[in-house]
């Protein structure tokens, strides 16, 4: 396991194997390529590490702490190699994410050192969009940018999306969606004012990440965050992007029929 102490070192180590597998990885180089880009800035040292068997890379991890640790596919030995490093560091890490069978060998790893029980937390599916197809749906509204005077309705919206989607994550959600805001990537679905918001960040090389979509209880089943979907990877494609993408937690059949 080799530490590496900036995200630029992790990247021009790392980078040419996780581009292989760009859209599986794409949350791992989204936050190195962010912390370059100085569109995150992290509270703590973040951790960014690579395994290498017979000098080639075999696997990958980083963390921004407080926030969840991110490994990426890895063999039986690799995992559990990144288990014993991370442990030595973070030995009361709440959350680990990353694709099935390494991170159930990862949290069985992680259980023996902790002498603790480890328990998934959410089990999500990867999807993956290259063009958007005519919707046929009748839908009022039109999909715009947010803008500062929205932010009131906005942010609870965004505290009621982690409370849903992302439990653990720690974050406050005025300071969330004015980093979205900061970069112009927080839309909101208007049909006589906002109903649903949705975002993008996490760009990698030839794609982003589609996020935060939400819509409060009242308003749902309308199909407003199915057509803010569809317009938003709409635009993120026709501005160069070759692919979108959107994790989705298997439990909600809301996110996963949109």
């Amino acid at each position: 396991v080799i530490r590496h102490p900036t995200a630029e070192s992790f990247l021009q180590h790392a980078q040419p194997w996780l581009m292989r597998a760009e859209i599986e990885n794409n949350v791992v180089l989204w936050i190195a390529l962010a912390i370059v880009r100085r569109t995150v800035s992290p509270k703590e040292r973040p951790y960014f590490v690579s395994v290498v068997d017979h000098g080639e890379v075999v696997a990958c991890a980083v963390r921004m702490p407080p926030h969840r640790l991110v490994v990426s596919g890895a063999d039986v030995a690799a995992a559990k190699a990144i288990a014993r490093d991370a442990f030595a560091l973070y030995p009361t890490l709440p959350v680990a994410f990353g694709p099935e069978p390494t991170i159930g060998t990862f949290a069985s790893a992680w259980s023996d050192l902790a002498g603790k029980s480890a328990h998934v937390g959410m089990r999500q599916r990867l999807h993956v969009i290259h063009a958007v197809e005519h919707l046929r749906l009748s839908v009022p509204g039109v999909l715009r940018r947010a803008e500062e005077a929205d932010l009131s309705r906005i942010v609870p919206w965004v505290a009621a999306f982690h409370r849903e989607a992302n439990p653990l994550e720690e974050g406050d959600p005025t300071d969330i969606a004015r980093r979205y805001l900061s970069y112009r990537g927080l839309f909101v679905w208007d049909d006589s004012g906002p109903v649903s918001i949705t975002a993008f960040g996490g760009k990698t090389p030839n794609g982003d990440r589609i996020r935060l979509v939400y819509t409060p209880p009242p308003l749902r089943r309308r199909g407003y965050a199915t057509v803010a979907v569809a317009a938003l990877t709409r635009l993120l494609l026709d501005e160069g992007n070759r692919y979108c993408c959107l994790n989705t937690d298997l439990a909600n059949p809301t996110s996963n029929r949109i």
